[in-house]
């Protein structure tokens, strides 16, 4: 049976070392270590309260909107980057080039789209970081969380820019694939009548 051109491993098994060497797969495990840390650092101590105060507020100038986007946004591109890193290990099992170059596509989408999501959360944390009072927070606490997850985020902007430059590469090599099989698909010859 003829293969897709690249696809030639379709079958094969599966190497765990030559997986964890490649770029998108090292980035991707970096950007969900990121929301990892992003959403935790937020989640254990993004919460603070005033010495004379029951009820805790978020940390971000008190906006509560601040501590959800960045818990929210953290545990989806945490589940995401664990659908992607599956969908990795798939991959090259996919014979077909053009259920390749739909993988690749929504690997695109998802990557520029978290890379806006995240460019829009460090813009937002760190504008609420800015304003918030130091009388909210007298005893100072949780302030390295929500430096950090500002941080995260800011570098998460990269992480998620690089994955889609990445498939946009993979696009472009599974584009190729397509035209090669157009031009050279096997020609049966027609049977004897």
């Amino acid at each position: 049976m003829e293969q897709a051109y690249g696809a030639g491993k379709a079958g094969g098994t599966f190497d765990p070392i030559t997986f964890f060497r490649q770029p998108q797969i090292i980035l991707r495990i970096v950007s969900w270590i990121f929301s990892i840390v992003i959403f935790g650092c937020i989640a254990n101590e993004g919460y603070v309260n005033r010495p004379d105060e029951v009820e805790e507020h978020c940390i971000f100038n008190r906006n509560q909107n601040a501590c959800n986007y960045a818990v929210g946004m953290g545990s989806l591109a945490f589940l995401c980057c664990a659908a992607f890193m599956a969908l990795d290990v798939y991959f090259p099992q996919i014979s077909s080039v053009k259920d390749r170059k739909k993988a690749v596509l929504a690997d695109i989408g998802v990557s520029a789209f978290w890379s806006f999501v995240w460019f829009v959360g460090f813009c937002f944390l760190a504008n609420q970081w800015q304003v918030a009072k130091p009388q909210d927070n007298p005893l100072k606490e949780g302030g390295d969380a929500a430096r950090a997850a500002i941080t995260f985020a800011f570098f998460s902007i990269f992480t998620w820019g690089v994955l889609t430059f990445l498939a946009l590469e993979r696009l472009k090599k599974v584009s190729f694939e397509e035209e090669y099989n157009k031009l050279f698909t096997p020609h049966t010859s027609p049977p004897f009548v």
